[in-house]
């Protein structure tokens, strides 16, 4: 739409070329348009309402819309009405092309500036659609809403009744490429085969591909390489018939190898579901497929297929492998595999009828591959055994358990081991590896770690240490036996341990030592018991005792008899002490004191037939001896006694020290004094030689300053000698010196100098040469200048020009009429006697001198 431009109320108006402007007559209304070049002249009933402006220009290669066009003729002259107001085409556009500038008539809008026609390259096109009805220029009809395109390389002109949707550019297609095209309405593609709205298909024609007004590109397929080792598994989406002429049915699956095709790109109702990578099995394994397909491509639901290496295969659709690629079973001779059918079937090496549930065992060596009808339970190993190793057994079949030892075995199908459980207190002590009992060292048990436990599975061994012994009972045969060490035990299925809990502590507490041996002695204990005097005194007594049992004859009948008493620690330290505490309850205080070994073991002991003590105590239950008693401390326990002990012991201390220290007081005063004699002596040898030394000092310092004086003198007066004679030599220097520089100071200045004059001399001489030079050259030029013009313009020419000016005077004197003219401002008096003759008879002569002058010149 072109702005409007409202001119100013001038009358004259000029109108520059391809301009115009809009004029208005305000007593008919109506706007007609004037052009230039021109002057317009506005009268007083019209009004310029718009311009001047320039006029509209479309070069070549460009168009402009013009919105409610003027109305022309078959001359292409604007039409106008009765009042001769332009006639327009409301509501209607005109596209107008290159050429010759032109006005904008009252009325007319442009809605699209000049703008430059689209050019359509090559592959490429407009999508174009039809908002009127016409016919084109090949003679087609086009109704509103027809699409085509218009195919470059190529220039569209536009029309007013076309639009243009979009600028499609062609697809390109490359090897191994296609485009997938839908219908957006039913139409004709390039190969001339009829499509449905929304149809889709696909073009694999390598190279640009346009496509046309009703179709759309979806998207670029791009082909799936097919090697030996990669295959397409496909689904079809629908019934159709594939590239290889096959008809698939909607929902179908299956496979596209590199033997069908290098390379595949799926059609539009085909569905790739993935790349199946190929299945390769060495000779050295082997696979289960689930549901396999048979040679018709039906899959056989239910079923198994074994396959063997060596060999290579891609998976069906469907099919899928039970556990992966297996290996084959290599057996070697300690080696067996436990086998369980789950169906009939017959083995074809051995012909043998198997049934479902039935277990059998193959031993090596050999490689074995289980048919699909049976499963492998475990892989069983033979188990070496040492001599002191076992392990438990159990048949699952009837149930017995056995132990193994001493060789290598191999569970067959019907037995398993049997894990053999111990109290948690047995337990321990064979964690800990070693019986505290046994073991009376100040080492601490070993922490063992959680993944170290027991294996339940081996026969249980326990190490009898030397001198002791184990009970180990044995359920099933309800009967006990006794191992003496040093020995290994090894349990067997329903044999367990005894164990032994002793007293310990001081005093004795019961149930403190868990034990699994029974030592033999000699040993000892520790108990601590308290007593009481006659007169009421009560002591606290620790005592040893050594002890042993006394086996000569490893029986059974003395081996039970050993362990007849659980806790023979705690029963024989309640003996002893109950015999102590009766025997102490009939003496003094004071006799105890005095005699309290001789009396512990006297009641302990007993006395023999000569009355004398005992040396053994023996238990008869079970085989103990006591065979001495340590009384390692009494300490009374009332406190009076206590104190009344301490008070005598701290005055028989007290005595022994104030002893002591009286005779360390005599001997330290006795070195007392002879050192201080002796302190006193040197005192007086240190005087003496002090006095020695400082009359040496004395001498020593005399000669000293009697040598000092002397030399100081000498020094002075050699030193003022040299002194003065280093002066002399050094003003006798400096003179010369100072001598020899006035001289080479001289010597340089004149030479400065004489060179100075001589290098001033040779400059002005070389200046007034070149001047000469210079001046003589000139004049020569000058010289030659002027003759060179004379000889050119010659002797006549010169005359000529000389009274030229003369003559011309008086003859254009003579033409108009004068003898003498005298032009003045008069504001001058001048004497006019004479003045013409003077005018005439001076002119020539003076202005030839003149002239002649400036030719000498």
């Amino acid at each position: 739409m072109a702005a409007q431009k409202r001119a100013s109320d001038e009358s004259i108006y000029r109108i520059p070329p391809y301009y115009y402007l809009h004029v208005l007559d305000q007593n008919t209304n109506v706007t007609t348009v004037e052009t230039g070049p021109k002057t317009y002249i506005r009268q007083d009933n019209e009004r310029v309402v718009f311009g001047p402006d320039k006029m509209i220009t479309v070069p070549p290669r460009h168009y402009c819309v013009i919105e409610n066009p003027v109305v022309k003729d078959k001359e292409n002259k604007p039409v106008t009405d009765p009042s001769g107001q332009a006639k327009l085409a409301h509501a209607d556009q005109e596209i107008r092309l290159a050429q010759e500038p032109f006005p904008l008539y009252p009325g007319e809008l442009l809605k699209l500036a000049v703008t430059p026609l689209k050019v359509v390259v090559a592959n490429a096109a407009l999508r174009l659609r039809a908002i009127l009805d016409f016919e084109d220029e090949s003679g087609e009809k086009r109704v509103a809403g027809d699409e085509w395109l218009f195919e470059g390389p190529g220039t569209y002109i536009p029309r007013k009744e076309v639009i243009v949707e979009e600028t499609i550019r062609a697809t390109v297609i490359k090897p191994n490429q296609a485009i997938r095209l839908r219908a957006r309405k039913e139409c004709v593609d390039r190969e001339g085969d009829s499509r449905v709205t929304g149809e889709e298909w696909l073009v694999k024609k390598t190279g640009a591909y346009l496509p046309g007004a009703y179709e759309e590109v979806v998207d670029v397929v791009n082909a799936y390489v097919l090697t030996e080792k990669k295959a397409l598994h496909v689904r079809a989406l629908r019934t159709f018939k594939d590239d290889f002429g096959t008809t698939r049915k909607s929902g179908e699956e299956w496979l596209i190898t590199f033997k069908d095709s290098e390379t595949h790109i799926p059609q539009v109702y085909e569905e790739v579901v993935g790349v199946v990578n190929i299945t390769t099995l060495s000779n050295r394994q082997y696979c289960v497929i689930l549901d396999p397909v048979d040679d018709l491509g039906r899959p056989q639901l239910g079923r198994k297929k074994l396959v063997k290496g060596e060999t290579s295969f891609f998976l069906m659709p469907g099919e899928k492998l039970e556990k992966g690629i297996q290996n084959v079973f290599i057996l070697g001779e300690d080696e067996g595999l436990i086998i369980k059918a789950n169906e009939s079937f017959k083995e074809k090496e051995s012909t043998t009828e198997r049934k479902p549930g039935d277990r059998w065992m193959i031993r090596g060596p050999q490689e074995y591959v289980p048919p699909v009808e049976v499963d492998v339970v475990m892989k069983r190993t033979a188990i070496p055994l040492d001599e002191n190793e076992g392990i438990y057994i159990r048949n699952i079949k009837n149930g017995k358990v056995r132990a193994i030892t001493g060789e290598t075995y191999m569970l067959n199908q019907d037995e398993e081991l049997w894990e053999k459980d111990l109290p948690p207190v047995v337990e321990n002590l064979l964690m800990q590896g070693r019986d505290p009992v046994a073991d009376r060292s100040d080492r601490k048990p070993q922490q063992q770690e959680g993944t170290m436990k027991r294996d339940k599975t081996r026969v249980v061994t326990f190490r009898v240490p030397h001198n002791a012994a184990v009970q180990i009972y044995d359920y099933k045969a309800k009967k006990a036996r006794v191992v003496f060490g040093p020995e290994l035990v090894m349990l067997r299925p329903d044999e367990q341990f005894t164990q032994l809990s002793l007293s310990g502590g001081k005093p004795k507490k019961p149930n403190v030592i868990k034990s699994l041996c029974l030592l033999l002695g000699p040993d000892f204990c520790t108990d601590i018991i308290t007593v009481e005097t006659a007169d009421h005194a009560r002591l606290q007594l620790q005592l040893s005792y050594n002890w042993h049992f006394e086996v000569q004859e490893k029986t059974d009948e003395i081996a039970a008899k050993i362990f007849s008493v659980p806790d023979f620690v705690g029963d024989a330290c309640k003996a002893i002490a109950s015999r102590v505490r009766g025997a102490v309850a009939q003496v003094q205080f004071d006799d105890f004191h005095k005699n309290s070994a001789k009396i512990i073991r006297s009641s302990v002991f007993g006395f023999d037939d000569k009355q004398k003590v005992r040396d053994r105590f023996q238990f008869m239950q079970n085989n103990l001896v006591i065979t001495s008693i340590d009384i390692q401390s009494v300490e009374p326990v009332d406190q009076r006694t206590r104190d009344s002990l301490q008070k005598s012991v701290q005055l028989a201390i007290e005595i022994t020290t104030n002893s002591q220290e009286a005779a360390a007081r005599h001997e330290a005063e006795r070195l007392e004094q002879e050192a201080k004699g002796r302190l006193e002596r040197q005192k007086i040898n240190d005087e003496a030689e002090a006095e020695k030394s400082r009359r040496e000092l004395l001498e020593l310092q005399a000669q000293s300053a009697a040598v000092e004086s002397t030399g100081q003198a000498k020094a002075e007066a050699q030193s003022r000698a040299e002194s003065a004679r280093i002066e002399g030599e050094a003003a006798v220097d400096q003179a010369k010196l100072k001598a020899t520089a006035c001289k080479i100071e001289a010597e340089s200045e004149l030479e400065r100098l004489t060179r100075a004059r001589e290098a001033e001399t040779k400059y002005l001489k070389e200046q007034n040469d070149l001047e000469l030079e210079k001046a003589r050259e000139m004049a020569d030029i000058e010289t030659g200048k002027f003759k060179d013009i004379v000889t050119s313009i010659g002797a006549d020419t010169i005359r000529a020009i000389a009274v030229s000016g003369p003559e011309m005077q008086v003859k254009m004197l003579g033409a108009l009429g004068l003898k003498s003219t005298l032009i003045t401002d008069g504001s001058s008096p001048i004497n006019l006697f004479n003045t013409a003759q003077g005018l005439i008879g001076g002119m020539v002569p003076s202005r030839r001198r003149a002239d002649e002058s400036d030719i000498d010149e």
